[in-house]
């Protein structure tokens, strides 16, 4: 129930929300300025990407002149020095070391000649970079796996790869500084002409004389603040809310009526489907569905957070769980004064130490942040805001405290609501247990016949997670088992608590399968994935490996195993190419320690494919009849792929041909640009690799809408994973099969989709399986 003292602490967190984000936004930009990386923060990211394409061209016209021999003054210095580097490297580096120079606190920075001077170093350092990879790799590459680290910064990149080939006495020709002076003021007018947005500044200095400053023009000035003033907007900080969310919905002109935080409605930074088309009214489903899941109450699982205090005191990390934990120093020799040797040895080691450092402190923001919000909401019940995508799957708007986080980040939430604790629910509890621990792919009888062996582990692990850290901190996800270790405990060994709020999860087996199996109604499909009722839970991955070997020779055959082919069968409904199969399976069989050439790897991506075709016709056939048909569609005029989900939820499918260009820098990492060309033109290519897993998605997605419209209990999801009390499982289970069957009995969804896009075939439907079968299927999810 909403109180009014509730409703004022939600009003005055979310006014914290927003003045907190705010204060953190000028913060960091601040520190960027002060650190003189302006062209890091949200308006010199915005803007530099904005500008890249036009400065592109003006060094794309000036090198056009060079050919003619046409380049004036800058001849020389372009010709001998930039020419071999790309318009996009040149553009990327001056853009950054304007903003930089201009926006920063050091007053001389942005001085005329010391400007130019840093522009015309930077594009040394490239070049003298690119110099030592073309001419001795080996030594660059063994420099950069070892001095180099996430955290390394430019300069320090420059001096120790200066100092590593000076000491093997290999030296660059430098620059100089006449020529650094001339690129500087080459690059600074293209800057400038290109953009309008900088301009030279002839003021008088204390001295009386004149200083020549580059400064950003009023007009750049205005858009700089613009920009800020957005990023406050959707700075606020995603907390939980204390209060039920506003619910989504339209209006009587079909406008949306914007639901989520109590200011939403007002500031419109969250909107109801992200990436899709504002202008599209959804279902009556879809909206009782999310509004329903913003009504389920949390709490924070006071165990675990005590627990994960514990550890943060101690500097463990488990998991994601990665807590500040500061380096070993060692202590400077005694004789280091007079021994150089031993002297260079503890700064290596120190340098090593600190860098450590700054990679850990990276790593812990998140868990950090974790800790600080279920610090600041446990004694407290809250809400989560959800959205959807434009496929109708939905995501929480906060970002922490949410049951799509980590493994930690899911460990500390409950179910506020509880329920009593009755045989069902002990069964349930073992399944978390064994599942989280690692069993997720065995039958459940031997789940809950290893939770029943296995008692006083769950025990130890329970009672004192602390001095039993060894005993669980390695399992399949850690804090999720000890979460549950500790209900099962108190519920069903020990006995003093007779009500549960842990949040169960189900998962289906092998989601794109059934989807794609219920689509075609593909009987042979469906037995491998679980659709249809059977003693024994199915293993599609094993079936494929096992299929795979007809394709190979006899010596390969050991390799090919369930945890092999697993991933690339996995993702083969969602238009997984050969290139990501290869990756995934050179992976998995480095993890068997089997070492395999290029050629047997290409044999063995084949066979897996081949063993896709045999093993699942029906799947396979529907990706490639989509794949066609939705590339007809957009070839002959299509501009959007638009079709309507069993839920009533309107998918809105755009993917228009973006020009981009990408490089990797030396110094500066990864650029890349897109070239505006005043079009929005359809791309079949993307629209034939995007259909078929957005097509399935929005069907998993479908499913859970209609599900939950008929639950009344409280549940959450992540994805097609659906999570409620352990009392409530078995009643939920049963609706999500009984949801498929009706969904894929009642319409035939590829023949409406079919229609949707004038396809000119008609869909590959088997028509082998009655979809009713799987009401009886306890492994459906699982």
């Amino acid at each position: 129930m909403v109180t009014h003292s509730n409703l004022h602490r939600q009003f005055l967190l979310e006014q914290e929300a927003i003045s907190c984000g705010r204060q953190r936004l000028h913060e960091s930009l601040n520190k960027l300025e002060e650190k003189s990386y302006a062209s890091a923060s949200v308006y010199g990211v915005a803007s530099i990407r904005e500008a890249l394409p036009y400065l592109m061209e003006h060094i794309e016209i000036t090198f056009g002149k060079l050919k003619n021999g046409q380049a004036g003054k800058f001849y020389k210095p372009i010709a001998e020095h930039i020419n071999e580097l790309e318009p996009l490297a040149i553009a990327t580096i001056l853009l950054k070391i304007v903003f930089d120079k201009v926006f920063t606190f050091d007053r001389n920075a942005d001085l005329i000649v010391p400007m130019m001077t840093a522009i015309g170093g930077a594009l040394e350092s490239e070049c003298k970079f690119r110099w030592y990879k073309r001419e001795h790799p080996n030594i660059m590459s063994y420099i950069e796996r070892v001095y180099f680290h996430e955290v390394t910064g430019t300069q320090q990149k420059l001096k120790i790869t200066s100092e590593k080939f000076g000491e093997r006495g290999i030296r660059w020709s430098a620059w100089s500084t006449k020529t650094k002076v001339a690129l500087g003021r080459w690059g600074l007018t293209a800057v400038m002409e290109s953009t309008g947005w900088f301009t030279v500044d002839k003021r008088k200095s204390r001295r009386k004389k004149y200083e020549y400053r580059v400064v950003a023009t009023d007009d750049f000035n205005n858009k700089r603040n613009q920009l800020i003033k957005t990023a406050e907007l959707f700075s606020g900080i995603p907390w939980p809310m204390l209060v039920e969310p506003d619910d989504w919905g339209y209006d009587e002109e079909d406008n949306i009526i914007y639901g989520g935080y109590l200011t939403n409605s007002l500031m419109r930074g969250h909107e109801l489907t992200r990436r899709g088309n504002p202008t599209i009214k959804h279902g009556t489903i879809p909206i009782t569905f999310i509004n329903k899941l913003q009504k389920v109450k949390y709490r924070v699982n006071t165990h675990v957070l005590k627990t994960a205090e514990c550890l943060k005191e101690k500097e463990r990390v488990v998991g994601k769980f990665i807590p500040i934990s500061p380096a070993f120093k060692p202590p400077r020799p005694p004789d280091a004064e007079e021994d150089a040797k031993k002297n260079l040895l503890w700064r290596r080691a120190m340098a090593e130490s600190h860098t450590a450092d700054r990679i850990n402190f990276k790593k812990s923001v998140r868990t950090r942040t974790q800790l600080e919000a279920a610090e600041k909401f446990k004694e407290d019940d809250f809400y989560l805001c959800w959205s959807f995508d434009y496929r109708g799957r939905t995501y929480p708007i906060q970002a922490f405290l949410t049951p799509q986080d980590t493994d930690f980040g899911k460990s500390l939430l409950r179910f506020a609501d509880e329920s009593p604790v009755t045989d069902t629910a002990d069964t349930w509890l073992a399944f978390q247990v064994a599942t989280t621990f690692g069993l997720d792919k065995a039958p459940i009888i031997e789940r809950l016949q290893w939770v029943d062996s296995n008692r006083d582990l769950i025990t130890r692990v329970a009672t004192d997670p602390i001095t039993h850290l060894s005993e669980w901190e390695d399992v399949e996800e850690p804090w999720q088992f000890m979460a549950a270790c500790h209900e099962y405990y108190h519920c069903c060994i020990k006995n003093d608590k007779d009500t549960t709020g842990l949040m169960v999860a189900v998962d289906a087996t092998c989601s794109g399968l059934q989807i794609l199996a219920g689509l075609a109604k593909d009987q042979s499909t469906a037995e491998l994935v679980n659709v249809v009722p059977s003693k024994q839970p199915s293993d599609a991955y094993k079936a494929v490996a096992e299929k795979a070997k007809e394709f190979l020779p006899s010596y390969m055959h050991p390799w090919m195993t369930r945890s092999v082919c697993k991933r690339t069968v996995m993702t083969i409904p969602y238009n997984a190419t050969k290139d990501s199969s290869r990756k995934y399976i050179r992976e998995a069989l480095k993890e068997a320690s089997i070492e395999v050439q290029n050629e047997e790897l290409t044999q063995i991506v084949n066979a897996v494919y081949d063993s896709m075709d045999c093993i699942v016709p029906g799947p396979m056939q529907v990706m490639r009849w989509i794949k066609k048909s939705v590339g007809e569609y957009i070839r002959n005029g299509g501009k959007y792929i638009e079709w309507e989900t069993p839920s009533g939820f309107i998918v809105n499918q755009k993917r228009d041909v973006i020009e981009t260009e990408r490089m990797e820098l030396q110094l500066l990492g990864r650029t890349s640009v897109r070239i505006p060309n005043g079009k929005q033109t359809p791309c079949p290519k993307r629209h034939k690799s995007s259909t078929a897993p957005n097509f399935i998605h929005s069907i998993d997605a479908a499913i859970l809408h209609r599900s939950f419209t008929q639950f009344d209990e409280p549940f959450t999801v992540i994805h097609d994973s659906v999570l409620c009390r352990a009392g409530d499982m078995a009643t939920l289970n049963q609706l999500v099969r009984e949801t498929y069957a009706s969904i894929f009995t009642e319409d035939c969804w590829l023949t409406k989709f079919a229609q949707a896009i004038n396809a000119s075939d008609p869909p590959p439907i088997v028509g082998t399986l009655n979809p009713e079968v799987v009401s009886n299927s306890t492994y459906f999810f699982c």
